[in-house]
């Protein structure tokens, strides 16, 4: 385990190099597993049961669980973007998952995080615009219209503190987890660092998504609400 992120390939697309780091390979095995997965899934749920069991009651109860959880997180009205952060959730837990077995976490990359976070950013202002019109972009300028710099930097700093926020997390964990790697003898680096793994990639991973995930749902009820 290192701490730079490897460039794996350099393709030259009309004359513009294209980089395709660790990270985004890493992501695309990511993407490829939650496909292959979610095909397994549907294909599971093609013989529909009124009383669901065994995998249609997991699944069932997996989607219900986070539906119930944002809707409480973003409100009636705009409960119909919580499939963006389930897609949101599943992905930045199954890339701490997936850091067990050597690769490193996408979301231990600014890049991919600071992406998710403008995403987010974007749906704050377009619910924003969508629900409140003009009322939201005079939010920008009150309680007087000489506050409207600062204002908009505190909005401007929020997909700034939430991708810091997952990614430092995210970083201190592999960085740890390379120190010792380079510190302990070798005898000690089978068996021990399983349970590293465990805290730092599965249960501390397991907690920043929870938080990155329930902070972009706060962040956009609150551009909505009235």
């Amino acid at each position: 385990m290192i701490l730079n992120i490897d460039n794996l390939w350099v393709l030259n697309v009309a004359g513009v190099e294209v980089w395709i780091t660790e990270t985004i390979f890493n992501t695309w095995l990511i993407m490829l597993f939650l496909i292959v997965l979610a095909v397994i899934a549907r294909i599971k749920l093609k013989s529909f049961e009124v009383i669901p069991t065994g995998c249609q009651n997991v699944i069932e109860s997996v989607v219900e669980i986070f539906d119930n959880f944002a809707g409480d997180a973003l409100g009636e009205k705009l409960s119909y973007i919580s499939p963006w952060y389930f897609m949101v959730f599943v992905y930045l837990l199954t890339s701490c998952v997936f850091s067990i077995f050597g690769f490193r976490a996408p979301s231990a990359d600014w890049a991919t995080t600071f992406a998710l976070a403008l995403a987010s950013f974007s749906l704050m202002l377009i619910m924003g615009f969508k629900h409140r019109k003009g009322q939201y972009l005079k939010s920008f300028f009150e309680p007087h219209f000489i506050f409207f710099p600062l204002n908009l930097i505190g909005e401007l700093a929020k997909p700034v503190s939430l991708s810091f926020r997952l990614f430092g997390n995210m970083l201190s964990g592999t960085i740890i987890l390379t120190l010792y790697y380079a510190l302990t003898p070798l005898f000690v680096q089978f068996g021990i660092p399983v349970f590293l793994h465990a805290f730092f990639d599965v249960v501390f991973g397991a907690i920043q998504t929870y938080i990155f995930v329930i902070i972009s749902l706060m962040y956009v009820r609150g551009a909505a609400a009235d």
